[in-house]
């Protein structure tokens, strides 16, 4: 795909979607954090739905860690890997007071030494909550990249690395947003939605040469 074709793409999305953000609910960077831990291999629906419950109780590292591990999993029991995460965000609160004085590091290394926060969850939180132009490659993304041939790549640092190269300084902000709500609503993974699709006279996908479909 070449760089008219790609900013072709792009300024459709942003026509189409000029403000996006992430679906998942939040207030703060702290809420945005648990919120993005929580959705590991999760949906963000039953994400929110756990976050209404726990918030309104819980919202502050101090608040989730004086629950403890075994008074937070109520809250999450509704979610995939509850256990894990459970224990990966009361030892990311102790460090959040420990080390940062109960606040979110806007810190790409501190962020990723928190027990559950992997490059995909900083990416999120750098971008979301700080306005970093990062760009957090999950399934939808790496499947739209790969399928539409925006920006292909064998797994999802290499997509990462060539969204980062491919996509002009103007739209970096807010791609990750468009391409995962893509990918969610349009680009689907079993069968996509080309005949409602806004990008299918741009989109390079060849039915025959993705294994997916």
């Amino acid at each position: 795909m070449n760089n008219q074709k790609r900013r072709q793409i792009l300024e459709r999305l942003r026509a189409d979607n000029p403000q996006p953000t992430t679906e998942l609910a939040y207030t703060t960077p702290f809420e945005l954090l648990i919120a993005v831990i929580l959705s590991a291999q999760a949906t963000d629906v039953s994400v929110n739905k756990a976050t209404t419950l726990l918030y309104p109780d819980a919202n502050t590292p101090a608040a989730i860690l004086a629950l403890g591990v075994e008074g937070l999993k109520p809250y999450i029991k509704t979610i995939g890997l509850y256990n894990a995460k459970a224990e990966n965000i009361i030892k990311t609160c102790a460090i959040l007071l420990e080390r940062h004085g109960g606040e979110v590091p806007e810190n790409r290394e501190a962020l990723e030494a928190l027990p559950g926060v992997g490059r995909k969850t900083a990416n999120v939180v750098l971008n979301t909550a700080f306005g970093w132009p990062t760009i957090a490659v999950d399934t939808h993304i790496f499947r739209v990249s790969n399928r539409t041939g925006f920006a292909p790549g064998k797994n999802v640092d290499a997509v990462e690395e060539r969204l980062l190269k491919v996509v002009p300084a103007e739209f970096k902000l807010d791609v990750h947003h468009w391409l995962i709500l893509h990918g969610r609503y349009t680009c689907l993974a079993r069968k996509p939605r080309c005949g409602s699709c806004i990008i299918e006279d741009l989109c390079e996908y060849k039915e025959k040469v993705y294994p997916e479909n």
